[in-house]
C-alpha cells in the first residue's frame, strides 16, 4: 500500500476553508519549481501582479482567482 503524508494534507482543511467560495486546486511544476493555487476553475486572469516576495496575484476583474509562488521549494 503506498503511503502519504495524511497529516499535510489534513493541516491545509483550514486554508481551504478560507479561500474564496472554499474551492482551491493546486499543482506544482518541479521543472520551474512553481505551485500553482486556483481559487476558481476554470479561472481566466484578466491581469496580475508580481509581489515583492516573489508571488504573482492572479484577478479575473475585481476577484483573485489564484497564485503563483514562485521558488516554491525554497519556501
Amino acid at each position: 500500500m503506498v503511503e502519504i503524508a495524511i497529516q499535510n494534507y489534513l493541516n491545509l482543511i483550514p486554508t481551504v476553508k478560507q479561500s474564496p467560495k472554499g474551492y482551491l486546486w493546486s499543482s506544482y511544476d518541479s521543472e520551474a519549481d512553481v505551485l500553482y493555487v486556483n481559487f476558481k476553475k476554470p479561472s481566466h486572469a484578466t491581469d496580475s501582479e508580481l509581489t515583492d516576495d516573489d508571488i504573482i496575484i492572479r484577478y479575473e476583474g475585481e476577484s483573485i482567482v489564484g497564485i503563483t509562488i514562485l521558488h516554491a521549494s525554497k519556501r
